[in-house]
């Protein structure tokens, strides 16, 4: 499925008994970023319903023990059909800068290109320097900082990128 991951992951589909473990990691891994109201945001991005639906276009990798050690949740856009739309991703900060995030958006570009889809898009809040130098260095293209686009207060940065256009960015 993913076979370029460093020694010691592995990876499969998320599946529904994932939903608790993944929430579980998320504001370690966040590091607090904005406080405990970025802690219940990032929760709330995440209901079961994406580890119920979306588990044929979203990631797991584990360690060996089968700790939780990255996971990416995506879709296939059903109202653009030449869209696909990472929805959220996170990878254990002990194993950044070690290809764990590259490998899991690699593996979505190529799922998503073998449905026909040319454009990927993404979000991530303007304060998540390191999300925004991330998808940057990835070949996609950022917006200006869309105030309210996730309701109020709720700022983002808006990425996209065209698979036919950039397909050295990360493949």
């Amino acid at each position: 499925m993913i076979d370029d991951l460093p020694v010691g992951l592995r990876a499969r589909r998320l599946a529904d008994e994932d939903h608790l473990r993944v929430l579980a990691v998320l504001d370690a891994w966040w590091g607090g970023l904005k406080g405990e109201a970025g802690a219940t945001e990032r929760a709330l991005l995440l209901p079961r319903l994406y580890f119920q639906h979306f588990t044929t276009t979203s990631f797991l990798v584990e360690h060996g023990d089968g700790e939780v050690a990255a996971f990416l949740v995506g879709f296939l856009s059903q109202t653009e059909p030449g869209t696909a739309y990472v929805h959220f991703v996170g990878v254990d900060p002990a194993l950044h800068g070690q290809g764990v995030g590259r490998s899991l958006y690699r593996a979505f570009f190529a799922l998503a290109r073998s449905h026909g889809r040319r454009h990927v898009h993404c979000v991530t809040s303007p304060e998540n320097t390191a999300s925004r130098a991330f998808h940057t260095r990835l070949g996609f293209t950022p917006s200006v900082v869309k105030p309210d686009y996730d309701g109020p207060g709720l700022d983002r940065v808006a990425f996209t990128i065209d698979l036919a256009e950039a397909p050295g960015a990360v493949l």
